[in-house]
């Protein structure tokens, strides 16, 4: 199963820091799961995501959204699942365009990602 989990660059950072994401965090419980295999059922589940980061953030900052790949059955989601993070390029704005594309980011990106 993969599921698309909103979070901020801080969540991101407090989890990569953990090697995991808790299930008593919220983030993990908005997380968003493709209804099917295909592209557009993916992208549309990232997208989902990013909206749902942008509520998270309630103001400017970077959207991210980490990809998991695991049969997930409740606890904590650890880092070796973790396939990818899309984050915003740079900080957005309060209000920018919701539909703006995500840049993609390999596991092994993440501290250059947070730094």
């Amino acid at each position: 199963m993969r599921l698309y989990v909103p979070a901020t660059i801080d969540l991101l950072g407090t989890w990569h820091a953990a090697g995991e994401v808790p299930v008593e965090d919220p983030g993990l419980l908005g997380a968003f799961q493709a209804p099917d295999d295909t592209e557009e059922g993916e992208y549309s589940a990232l997208m989902s995501a990013a909206d749902a980061s942008a509520e998270l953030l309630a103001g400017p900052g970077r959207r991210v959204v980490i990809v998991v790949e695991a049969a997930w059955s409740g606890g904590a989601v650890r880092a070796r699942d973790w396939r990818a993070v899309h984050a915003d390029l740079a900080e957005r704005p309060a209000g920018a365009d919701p539909d703006e594309d995500l840049g993609w980011f390999g596991t092994q990106e993440i501290p250059d990602l947070l730094r």
